[in-house]
């Protein structure tokens, strides 16, 4: 099995070990995304809604920088620093994934990176 890693300038850059994603065994695993402006690397303003559609328009351009789609997402992960947040996240999200919705775990979490209101990662399987 070989691994591909996937780097792009149309989301943020990682900021630590770790890179944007990986392509290996026809699988593209894209680390955790918070609501971060790739144009000037500073998180966006805005309430959790705001927060939530620059998290997953960041998992949508590594996933295009894959070779993928958001169609293609088969598991995500979403990490709320408060689960009052739930409902209008999921509000956003639903908008991401139509039909033949991914997997997904929800949890809470007492803090994230750069105090932001929301993580997500994304699985993704390359037909």
């Amino acid at each position: 099995m070989s691994k591909k890693i996937i780097k792009t300038l149309d989301a943020p850059q990682a900021i630590g070990p770790y890179s944007q994603a990986v392509d290996a065994a026809g699988f593209v695993f894209v680390s955790g995304q918070i609501p971060i402006d790739p144009k000037t690397g500073n998180p966006v303003n805005g309430d959790i809604r705001v927060q939530a559609k620059q998290v997953l328009e960041n998992g949508k351009a590594i996933l295009a920088a894959a070779g993928c789609s958001m169609s293609m997402v088969v598991k995500t992960t979403i990490y709320l620093k408060n689960m009052n947040d739930f409902s209008a996240v999921n509000e956003v999200y639903s908008g991401y994934f139509l039909y033949d919705h991914p997997a997904r775990a929800t949890v809470e979490v007492s803090r994230l990176p750069k105090d932001v209101g929301v993580e997500m990662d994304f699985v993704a399987w390359k037909q």
